[in-house]
């Protein structure tokens, strides 16, 4: 059976955000031996939380939208489960959040990209702003993509 995926809004402080959680924990913080600060998960109640699952919900992918002003959101935390990383699900979560982002009024979407990460935004069409800087202590550079 082929595998069928859909994206949607997770509500904060839920048992979806919690699954959420989990895999942004797995794949951006235990490779860096960072943990979350209760504080920093508190300060998210204002964002917008995105999914990816499987068929079956199970959540596999997940990232936020944080508003930054009524023209701009912030893409963070983008983190797809290790299983299904290079098969597409990043790029079908992004857009869909592109999608969204659009359809609330946002024009344009920025990011600070990991270096490892500049070739996915770059095939998506996100440019780069500025130089290479520090950010929990590894190389990012900001991107942006103009939605409109």
């Amino acid at each position: 059976m082929e595998n069928t995926f859909f994206c949607c809004q997770i509500d904060f402080a839920t048992p979806e955000a919690d699954q959420a959680l989990m895999i942004r924990n797995e794949i951006l913080r235990k490779p860096l031996q960072l943990s979350f600060d209760p504080e920093d998960i508190e300060d998210e109640w204002d964002s917008i939380h995105l999914g990816i699952f499987l068929s079956d919900h199970t959540m596999i992918g997940t990232l936020i939208l944080k508003p930054v002003s009524p023209e701009i959101v912030k893409m963070r935390q983008v983190a797809i489960s290790n299983d299904w990383q290079g098969k597409g699900i990043g790029k079908l979560l992004v857009t869909y959040s592109e999608d969204f982002a659009a359809k609330l009024g946002y024009s344009r979407i920025e990011l600070h990209a990991r270096s490892t990460a500049i070739p996915f935004y770059t095939s998506l069409q996100y440019e780069i702003i500025g130089d290479v800087f520090l950010e929990v202590g590894i190389e990012h550079v900001k991107m942006v993509k103009n939605l409109t």
